[in-house]
């Protein structure tokens, strides 16, 4: 840094300068942290300083608005006073260093704040010896060194554009569009004029959703790194009075209600005054206001969901007792009391899905529930008199998924749906017939979903999607009876090249079907074996595979592999009695199914039997594990993606968020104070069993997970490499649980291939 004094001696310009620099070393150096209160809000800040060789350069966090590593264009620090600035932001800091305090003004949009910073120190998450360098990575890459038609870059890089909708009356038409820098903007097109205008920028944090809350205002969420504690931030459809909509510390904000009539408002709900609990609170999306709408005063039974009718008034909400029962209270008006009407225990289901506003009774819902069936049933329910008025829909083999409604025309039921082994929309309204009709006639046997319509229901937007299809938008203007085309959301992929996603179903050792799928590689030749990987999904209780485009197994079947996924017991969608199958049965009976799984994959004629891998998310990298400590002869090699690796650390590092709910988790996976349950979490934990790991495993987690610590791929690492084998390692210090930046997909994708080539070829 250059320094220079007019009116002073040479020999005090060279002490100044010299003192300078050694205070930037000693005491600028480093990360600064202060709380900015503006309008009764806490917003933290970091300032983060840097000294290369006497030259100052800084950047800013603020972990509550989402944004982190905003670098500034101006740090001077001078006679002990500092000096940060953000020209383009219209951003500057200037405080005066004392001791270990800077004392000081936050200048911004004409608002001068006091902001005084304390030194603080950032560290990274988990041991940061452990991950495995870029050089070995790129090595490991390297191994898939075949000539092939599409590269990981195909199935994993973001389309140009996505995330398409309708503003409510369609005057304007949103999407997401990628920059050259892998940033993905919001952008607003007028549907009359066709002027495209920026009205979202996405900085360094990634937008992890948007919408439109009314016609001139977007909403849309950010979090931190991917800790998941998601903000709400609000833009106008041309960019401007954007808002920090809940700019809280470590506070978790989830969306509840959009209020049609009130267009101006929404409910979110917010773990904000206690952790554990979340609260609902109505939220002005213009200027900020908010008011709590229910106190949740009894931590111990915490509310666990609210019920609110379109107009925006708490008609229900279900309580949580004993931690392992639910209760629906409702009220038959604003004066009245709220009185239970239903107990269940977390085995079974009785779901509030929406209120029926076609009837001038206001008591009747649309309720799923298996209290009376195997598989969740549609009823329509009178709340007042406790009791079912009319059972709607039922499939004796899957569980119904819900109902779709016509608010334009009255609340009208338009169709039911659910998933078996495809997904099955089931007409119901003659509008909606004559539609489907139509659509069918339009796109033959692909699959089409309406993903967005708007109010008044003239235009359509839907999506056409296949095993082979990644995604093809339409709009439908239903005034013109007009099919247009936006675009393919994955160009580069060409349908005819793409593998076949064959559903299948087999009978385990017990006894019990479980059903699945299996990708197969094209152009198998007679005769000829390809190497499976076996992909079980997470949960893992109530989460299941899909049939449909899946680009992780689209890629292993480029490279020559057919994947199995399985829906093993606990897994959602198969009735009460399949999902309770699963119970305390992780590391046992959860992996003889996938080991039966293999079996059935084994007597089809193109399954090598001597090259089958496994690898897994979340839950499926505990399956990973525990399939290499329980079956190692099964397996070639295992990679585990942020996966849990010991049960009694994965327990203790809940997120507070997820305590309220620690006796279903003691009943449903193990109880860690009962000797018993203590024993079979010490044979499942596969951390504690490295030892029976003999095949090769490459391991891969998000630095900011929090509902899979870092500990639990660390603890792994650890001890394989103390037994001397070399376990591949990839840690993302900006991704939380499974990695979102295409970037970082690329390169994890990029080594898996070179893992299974290296060991499956």
């Amino acid at each position: 840094m250059k320094k220079t004094k007019s009116n002073s001696s040479l020999i005090l310009s060279i002490v100044a300068l010299v003192f300078s620099i050694s205070t930037f070393a000693q005491d600028i150096s480093g990360s600064w942290k202060g709380v900015l209160k503006v309008q009764g809000q806490e917003i933290p800040l970091f300032f983060n300083v840097s000294n290369d060789n006497g030259v100052l350069s800084s950047t800013m966090d603020s972990p509550s608005q989402g944004a982190t590593g905003i670098p500034m264009d101006k740090t001077v620090f001078e006679a002990n006073e500092l000096t940060i600035a953000f020209t383009q932001g219209g951003i500057k800091y200037v405080g005066v260093l004392e001791n270990e305090t800077i004392n000081g003004t936050f200048f911004q949009g004409g608002m001068e704040l006091p902001l005084n910073l304390s030194k603080t120190v950032k560290t990274k998450p988990g041991d940061v010896s452990l991950p495995s360098t870029k050089e070995s990575l790129d090595k490991l890459a390297a191994f898939d060194n075949g000539t092939y038609k599409y590269s990981a870059e195909d199935y994993f890089q973001d389309p140009s554009k996505s995330s398409f909708q309708f503003s409510p009356k369609g005057n304007y038409f949103s999407f997401r569009e990628k920059d050259e820098n892998g940033k993905n903007h919001v952008y607003v097109k007028d549907t009359k004029t066709e002027k495209v205008t920026l009205a979202i920028k996405e900085g360094e944090e990634l937008i992890r959703g948007y919408g439109w809350a009314n016609d001139n205002r977007l909403v849309y969420i950010k979090d931190n790194g991917g800790n998941e504690n998601y903000q709400l931030f609000a833009a106008n459809l041309d960019g401007s009075n954007p808002k920090a909509l809940t700019p809280f510390e470590d506070v978790q904000v989830n969306f509840s209600n959009l209020l049609k009539d009130q267009p101006d408002h929404v409910i979110i709900m917010m773990n904000k005054d206690n952790k554990q609990i979340f609260e609902p609170y109505k939220l002005n999306i213009v200027t900020g206001e908010m008011v709590k709408l229910y106190e949740n005063k009894d931590a111990s039974s915490p509310i666990a969901g609210y019920e609110f009718d379109k107009d925006g008034e708490l008609r229900g909400y279900t309580k949580q007792q004993n931690g392992v029962e639910y209760v629906l209270y409702y009220r038959t008006g604003n004066d009245q009391p709220f009185n239970e009407i239903v107990t269940t225990n977390w085995q079974d289901s009785f779901s509030l899905v929406a209120f029926n506003y076609n009837t001038p009774y206001k008591h009747d819902a649309y309720v799923l529930t298996n209290l009376e069936s195997n598989t969740s049933e549609l009823v329509l329910y009178d709340l007042a008199k406790k009791e079912i008025i009319e059972r709607i829909y039922s499939n004796d083999t899957f569980d119904v998924g819900g109902v779709s409604r016509s608010r334009k025309r009255n609340y009208e039921v338009d169709y039911y749906y659910y998933t078996g082994e495809k997904t099955h929309v089931v007409p119901v309204s003659s509008y909606y017939k004559k539609l489907d009709k139509k659509f069918k006639k339009q796109f033959g046997d692909k699959v089409y979903s309406i993903v967005d319509k708007t109010d008044d229901e003239d235009k359509y937007l839907i999506i056409l999607q296949t095993d082979k299809l990644y995604g093809t938008y339409y709009t439908y203007d239903v005034k013109k009876d007009e099919f247009t085309k936006i675009l393919d959301l994955m160009p580069q992929l060409h349908e005819e090249d793409m593998a076949e996603m064959r559903p299948i179903n087999f009978t385990t050792r017990d006894g019990l079907k479980v059903y699945g799928y299996i990708t197969i590689p094209n152009n198998i030749k007679k005769g000829e074996r390809v190497p499976l990987i076996v992909n079980p999904h997470g949960g893992p209780y109530g989460v299941r595979d899909y049939w449909g485009f899946n680009p992780e197994t689209q890629l292993f079947a480029s490279r020559g592999y057919a994947t199995l996924q399985v829906n093993y017991r606990g897994s959602g969608g198969y009735g009460k009695d399949f999902f309770l199958a699963g119970n305390k049965q992780i590391g046992r009976k959860m992996l003889n199914d996938l080991e039966d799984a293999v079996a059935y994959a084994k007597t089809l004629d193109f399954i090598d039997n001597d090259k089958v891998a496994i690898y897994g998310a979340s839950y499926g990298g505990l399956a990973t594990l525990g399939s290499l400590v329980k079956t190692p002869d099964l397996y070639t090699c295992g990679i585990d993606y942020v996966g849990v690796s010991n049960l009694f650390t994965f327990f203790e590092s809940f997120p507070e968020y997820w305590k309220p709910y620690m006796a279903q988790f003691n009943e449903q996976w193990y109880n860690s104070e009962d000797e018993e349950d203590q024993k079979i979490m010490t044979a499942v934990s596969p951390a504690l069993h490295v030892d029976k790991i003999t095949k090769p495993l490459f391991v891969i987690q998000g630095a900011n997970d929090p509902r899979v610590n870092i500990d639990e791929s660390d603890q792994v690492v650890k001890s394989m490499r103390a037994r001397g084998i070399d376990v591949p390692y990839m840690v993302k210090y900006d991704e939380g649980h499974g990695f979102s930046h295409e970037q970082n997909k690329v390169e994890l994708y990029k080594a898996m291939l070179g893992f299974f080539a290296q060991h499956l070829k």
